[in-house]
């Protein structure tokens, strides 16, 4: 896979099934155009291929009604302006031509159809007059420059790849689609919630009167990391707080009898991070007060995975995404379970590989499922045996896809640690990189990386690891850093490097290490601490020092806190900057300027310190990117930092 192969990277997005009808959206990026092109496909389930449904080139989040008649989705147009925007429109099940019922300044979020296929409920960013290109109370409309200061009053002011969030605050709606479809123009509707808090994740109650959301605590109005479950009635009126979380809550549902279901996590106080999500049940309120929420799944070896979709329920049982392994399959949780550790829930799919998303519909279900020879394909899994519908990676396999090898080797205390490795083709001896992931409470996976497959395809052998930190092997293995950034984390790392480099076709002489957000964290560290493991380093959108990203960072007033503590010289302690003299390997600082998650004064102290002391350090700074550029940023600047990343292991390795 070369750079440029990107594009060859389709991506199939959470499916809709309703009896014969089965819909994806795919994206893909496009180097001409310099964004993500796609739309909604129709896949044949007697797996006659699959085609284009809709004709828009950015078409997401298909929902086909109940009764099977229709289908909402979001649109977003060229150009500029509210119809460049993802705004919701509605097309018959049967075809035609769809229209747009939504025109809001900012866009819509995914349409959720009530039980009567008439509504459909939907959040959106709703801003205050006179910013981001609306009128002020004169009529006028200002450039971003020439607008309003703005107040702030609290932490959650602001999130990486958003943008601010107390001017636009993100609100509930909810709009009679098919009425809409006889209006000449899109209908105005007015938001069901008021503008103190951000709510999310909207679905229906079973009987069409309310719409479950999440939103903070006691309605933010103070800061937190707690979120709850609240009931919004259908037709307007105050929210009703009916599940008070034991932490957080996420994606409700309600269950055929009424009661709810969603994804959750536990924890006491402030310390909110590296907890495994879990799937709660709770009843539906009998008073005023809200239903305390019973755990169904195991704190310890369950950690359900949000990405992938609500809960759904089918049966006796509901279905969930489990991380487990660096796989994340599609598990089946009894309704009725306690505490179920992982090892007795119900197994569907995703051995080996990541269900991505499903849906269901009677006894059928559709999932997107990676794996390490695509990126993402739909399998129906009705049957004996899993049948896969679509060949959306068959461009991708064909640039060249280098398997991916499983790694296992054990740590100097005796801990086990799990990895893989992507090798070249050819005898070698091959350079090595290791690289290592962000989160630090996340994985890699069984699927394709385009990172890996980059670098592999360009001669060098790539060793990823999940070490202690990471997701998917236990709440334990993710909470064993809590206060040891750069312990046991480091040593788990350099373990699966040296077990990598047992195998006779890789140069043990020419290694070098890279990692983005916290992998640049421990880019940084073990070059300062490690640093004759290694030819050169590169380290991106990295935290380098906990002192200023506690303060610069969207989520550093927790995160750092959760992760480091509160004491201001255990955070230095903890901070890569603070052993900056020790770096002297060729070391690249790669940064994007409008990164809010690794705020950009996290590279720049780092720069100036590594120059200062001599060591040979280059910045590499990408105009208009946020945190994410590696996955979801601009296409070209993708390509041009895969060609910067070639070129400055060619030079050192």
């Amino acid at each position: 896979m070369r750079p440029v192969d990107i594009e060859a990277l389709t991506v199939p997005g959470a499916p809709a099934l309703r009896g014969d009808l089965l819909l994806t959206a795919v994206s893909a990026p496009d180097l001409k155009t310099n964004s993500y092109r796609g739309g909604l496909r129709r896949v044949d389930l007697g797996g006659g291929g699959e085609g284009p449904w809709t004709h828009g080139s950015q078409d997401t989040a298909p929902a086909i009604s109940p009764d099977g008649r229709w289908v909402a989705f979001l649109r977003a147009g060229e150009g500029t302006g509210r119809e460049a925007k993802p705004q919701v429109h509605v097309i018959a099940a049967a075809g035609g031509d769809a229209k747009r019922i939504t025109d809001l300044p900012l866009g819509a979020g995914a349409p959720v159809w009530a039980p009567d296929s008439r509504r459909i409920a939907f959040v959106a960013r709703v801003p205050e007059p006179g910013r981001y290109g609306t009128e002020n109370a004169d009529g006028e409309i200002l450039e971003p420059g020439e607008e309003a200061p703005r107040h702030i009053t609290n932490l959650f002011y602001r999130v990486d790849d958003v943008g601010f969030l107390n001017d636009r605050p993100q609100r509930l709606f909810v709009l009679d689609a098919v009425s809409a479809l006889s209006e000449a123009e899109p209908v105005e509707a007015a938001p069901l919630t008021d503008d103190r808090a951000d709510v999310e994740h909207p679905s229906w109650t079973v009987d069409g009167e309310s719409v479950l959301i999440v939103a903070p605590r006691d309605w933010a109005v103070e800061d937190t990391v707690r979120s709850d479950v609240y009931a919004v009635p259908a037709e307007g009126g105050e929210p009703r707080l009916v599940v008070r979380s034991p932490g957080s809550a996420a994606k409700p549902v309600s269950t055929p009898d009424g009661s709810i279901l969603f994804y959750g996590t536990e924890f006491p106080g402030w310390e909110e991070v590296a907890r495994n999500t879990g799937l709660w049940h709770a009843p539906w309120p009998s008073g005023d007060e809200p239903s305390s929420a019973r755990r169904l799944t195991d704190v310890e070896t369950v950690d359900c995975d949000l990405a992938a979709g609500v809960p759904v329920v089918l049966g006796d049982e509901a279905l969930v995404v489990v991380r487990t392994r660096g796989a994340a399959e599609l598990r089946a949780v009894p309704l009725d379970a306690d505490l179920a550790e992982l090892k007795s829930l119900r197994y569907l799919a995703g051995e080996f590989a990541a269900v991505k998303s499903f849906a269901v519909d009677g006894e059928r279900i559709a999932a997107v499922i990676g794996t390490p020879e695509s990126s993402g394909d739909v399998v129906l899994l009705s049957g004996e045996e899993p049948r896969v519908l679509t060949d959306y990676s068959k461009a991708l396999r064909d640039t060249g896809i280098l398997p991916l090898e499983e790694l296992d080797a054990t740590a100097s205390d005796g801990y086990p640690v799990h990895g893989w490795i992507v090798r070249p083709e050819g005898e070698g001896p091959h350079p090595v990189v290791l690289m290592i992931h962000g989160g630090p409470f996340a994985p890699y996976e069984w699927k394709v990386f385009d990172e890996a497959q980059v670098l592999a395809a360009a001669g060098y052998a790539v060793v990823l690891a999940n070490p202690r930190g990471s997701a998917g092997y236990g709440e334990s293995h993710g909470r064993s850093i809590i206060g040891g950034f750069g312990t046991v984390d480091a040593t788990d790392l350099l373990t699966l490097l040296d077990e990598a480099l047992k195998l006779s076709n890789l140069h043990s002489d020419r290694v070098g290490v890279m990692g983005g957000s916290y992998g640049g964290f421990m880019t940084s560290w073990l070059s300062a601490h490690h640093g004759g493991r290694f030819r050169a380093a590169w380290s991106e959108r990295a935290v380098n020092a906990h002192d200023s990203f506690t303060g610069s960072s969207d989520i550093g007033w927790f995160f750092a806190k959760g992760y480091i503590g509160e004491d201001v010289e255990v955070q230095r302690e903890r901070s890569p900057l603070t052993y900056a003299e020790k770096i002297d390997i060729p070391f690249m600082v790669a940064h994007s300027e409008q990164d809010w998650r690794c705020p950009l004064e996290q590279a720049q102290r780092m720069y100036v310190a590594l120059r200062q002391n001599g060591t040979p350090a280059e910045f590499l700074l990408f105009p208009g990117e946020g945190h994410e550029l590696t996955r979801s940023g601009k296409p070209r600047h993708r390509v041009q930092r895969f060609d910067a990343v070639l070129e400055w292991w060619g030079r050192h390795l």
